[in-house]
């Protein structure tokens, strides 16, 4: 008994002492100074939670305190935060009500908390992912105070500093998803330091060998950026010192994922990603007004200096980000041969960058809803979604990424007016953009003056003119063209509408026709005729209403079974071979938008692939092509069967943030007695006999046998796709550094 209560006292001191450490950060804030509501919540809070424990076997009040830390220091928010912040977690796990909150600490404090609170239901469909509704919820809450999010990007920022407690499937799921939705959304909320650091976090459990491989080189690297920095600045101090400015310099290394994503997408060893150091100046204006010249006055200092790169001059001050982000960017080449990006801030600018929105504060009366600008209009393409009922959460969630992390682009009218785009956007997304209406009836746009496509990807500086037409209608085929949420959430929309006025038609056609045999409509009817023509009920009725399918009234022998149909169709329907419907189910990598996730699965236990489970209970998901060696993990499909997809693998993503508990734990175990397919794509320049040593090396010298090879050439440069036979990533490493041998090949990657 005497041990329990000591490590109880001993507990109890560490709560307070952590408690006081909240206090004291917070009293070193410009914020008001209410520390009687911030103790009230804690003492609540800490008399709630009492005798709980989190997994790593902690009180759990520690948690809430973390999180409170986080929203004072780190993300720059004052005590109605904190308050909510201590408190998040007390509706959900305790017996208190928001109303109990309410009562206790005001409506503004308790509709915080609630927006932080989980759901336990279907609010919006009943087939829906619950971490799907949970975001939606998330961002109900957020569209009208925005605090919500900044709390809960915090919640989640300290569950991944604490991720290390969880079981391997758990570490998966929430990684995927703060990869997938949270770092972006902390990106767009301008939250810069945190999105790096949940970026890192999540790479780092999603693949610990290579993140411990990219920190290890960015140690070894070290002293030698750190000469390199020095040498780098020291004329600049020279020339900033000359100008009479207050100003720091510091050198900010590039993050492990910012690396290897890079690695990735350039398909460059470690050794040739060389934007790994920045410098960053951060000064202090002469006065605010001059605050914009004094950043192109550093620029035309540095220019002075060192050759600029004309084409990577990034211009933020004059057209801040959607985010609030402020900076002008330049690349200069150093002495050594290397470009360098300097990025030139004030101070503002600065913590804009690091704190995002919250940082308004600081530079702005009035409280945070009555801040305006990029943000602002985010939020309202938010609502707009919000407004329109969706089928399902997921969908929700596709809509709200394409426009998380999306770099902008500048757009101007025919006026001169600007307009700010997600890179990519097309003519359509800049039609949808201006109204509904106008999207509604494009038919093109002239870009420049110049007539293109409603498909014409748009660029920085382009002036627009949309061009419309009262007999277009919205297309089915416009989802693949548009890029941005606004318009595909409109597009939709009115597809949607449409639809169900067609299936209204159709199913009065059909109860017409019936009619006219004495028969009545039902469901099972309807879903007879449908069978027969391939198609859904919604889809057959549809069509039909469409006109597209037309209905014989004289004749109904196909829904009675007999032969001789002479109903008549007008549009060609896939035709489906019913012998390959399982087959097709399983080579699904993700379930439809409004399945059910089964969670019978015991996603506990970790599966090892062997050569008897690949050919039985294992596919490779055609999307990534996952071979032994890679990193991989396993979604359980609708059938039972377990597709496995790479870690890295874009729609093992999408599977991990809205399937988590479908996704198991694997490692491979084939004992290199099953081969794959793996394509490698080369590059180079183009010489006689070059194919010939390259299947000489492939097919006699490794004697691996090749599946398909296709080379073409133009203007000197080769491009070819080599399919061949691996056992494993250390076969295909082996092909790969042999092929590397042969003169005039420049790249080679894998597919």
């Amino acid at each position: 008994m005497n041990e329990l209560n000591q490590k109880n006292g001993k507990e109890e001191e560490m709560i307070q002492q952590t408690f006081q450490e909240l206090l004291n950060d917070y009293l070193a804030t410009n914020h008001r100074k209410r520390v009687e509501i911030i103790t009230k919540a804690f003492n609540f809070a800490n008399q709630a939670h009492r005798g709980v424990k989190r997994l790593s076997g902690e009180p759990y009040i520690m948690h809430p305190l973390a999180v409170a830390k986080i929203v004072c220091n780190e993300i720059g928010l004052g005590s109605t935060s904190i308050c909510a912040a201590l408190l998040h977690d007390v509706v959900e796990d305790t017996d208190y009500t928001t109303e109990d909150i309410a009562n206790i600490f005001g409506e503004k404090i308790a509709q915080i908390v609630e927006g932080l609170t989980k759901i336990s239901g279907g609010i919006f469909g009943d087939h829906a992912s619950a971490q799907a509704e949970n975001f939606k919820k998330l961002l109900l809450t957020m569209s009208s105070d925005i605090r919500v999010i900044l709390i809960k990007i915090a919640d989640r920022l300290h569950n991944m500093r604490t991720l290390a407690s969880q079981a391997p499937n758990k570490q998966y799921k929430i990684a995927g998803e703060t990869l997938y939705l949270y770092a972006p959304l902390a990106y767009r909320l301008g939250l810069n330091k945190i999105k790096t650091e949940l970026e890192d976090l999540s790479f780092k459990y999603e693949h610990p060998e290579e993140y411990e491989a990219i920190e290890q080189k960015l140690k070894a690297t070290a002293s030698e950026r750190d000469q390199m920095f020095n040498e780098f600045t020291a004329p600049i101090r020279e020339a900033l010192d000359k100008m009479e400015l207050k100003y720091r310099i510091i050198g900010r290394v590039k993050s492990v994922y910012s690396i290897w994503n890079k690695m990735q997408t350039k398909h460059v060893p470690f050794d040739e990603v060389y934007d790994i150091l920045a410098v960053r100046i951060i000064f202090e204006p002469k006065s605010m007004e001059e605050e914009l010249n004094d950043c192109f006055d550093i620029y035309v200092s540095l220019s002075k200096i060192y050759k600029a790169h004309p084409d990577r001059i990034r211009d933020w001050v004059s057209h801040p980000k959607s985010n609030g982000y402020q900076a002008l960017h330049v690349t200069l080449m150093g002495n050594n041969g290397q470009w360098v990006e300097v990025q030139i801030r004030s101070e503002r600018m600065n913590d804009i960058a690091e704190q995002g929105f919250a940082a308004h504060w600081k530079y702005k009366d009035g409280d945070i809803a009555e801040d305006e600008g990029e943000l602002e209009k985010w939020l309202n393409t938010i609502k707009e979604i919000l407004d329109d009922p969706q089928p399902d959460a997921i969908d929700f969630l596709d809509t709200i990424k394409l426009n998380l992390f999306a770099q902008e682009i500048f757009v101007f009218t025919p006026k001169g007016e600007i307009k700010t785009m997600p890179q990519n956007a097309t003519a359509l997304d800049f039609a949808f953009l201006l109204h509904t209406d106008i999207g509604s009836h494009c038919i093109g746009a002239k870009v420049n003056h110049k007539l293109v496509p409603l498909s014409h990807k748009l660029q920085s500086g382009d002036q627009v003119e949309v061009l419309t037409s009262r007999s277009q209608r919205v297309q089915s085929e416009w989802l693949s063209i548009a890029a941005t949420a606004r318009a595909r959430n409109k597009i939709a929309s009115i597809l949607r509408k449409e639809a169900k006025a067609y299936q209204a038609e159709g199913l009065k056609i059909v109860t017409d026709l019936l009619k006219k045999q004495n028969m009545y409509v039902s469901d099972a009817i309807v879903e007879k005729l449908a069978k027969i023509h391939n198609l859904s009920a919604d889809e057959f009725l549809g069509e039909v209403g469409a006109k597209k399918l037309v209905l014989n009234d004289n004749d109904l022998n196909e829904l009675k079974g007999k032969q001789g149909s002479s109903w008549k169709k007008y549009l060609k329907i896939p035709f489906i071979n019913k012998d390959n419907k399982e087959n097709k189910e399983d080579k699904a990598n993700e379930p439809k938008a409004d399945e059910t996730p089964k969670e019978k699965i015991n996603t506990k236990k970790i599966f090892t692939l062997d050569e008897d489970s690949i050919q039985h209970k294992y596919s490779m998901a055609e999307c990534c092509r996952p071979i032994p060696g890679d990193d991989v993990l396993g979604y359980v499909s609708d059938s039972g069967r377990i597709i496995i997809h790479k870690r890295q693998c874009p729609v093992a993503m999408k599977l991990k943030s809205s399937y988590g508990k479908r996704i198991i734990a694997t490692q491979w175990d084939t004992h290199r007695q099953l081969s794959f397919i793996v394509t490698l794509h080369l590059e180079g320049v183009d010489c006689l006999g070059l194919l010939n040593d390259v299947t000489q090396i492939i097919s006699r010298q490794l004697n691996v046998n090749i599946h398909k090879l296709t080379i073409e050439t133009n203007d000197g440069i080769f491009h070819g796709d080599i399919q061949l036979y691996a056992h494993d990533v250390g076969d295909v490493q082996t092909i790969i550094n042999e092929l590397k041998k042969v003169k005039n090949i420049s790249t080679i990657t894998r597919e």
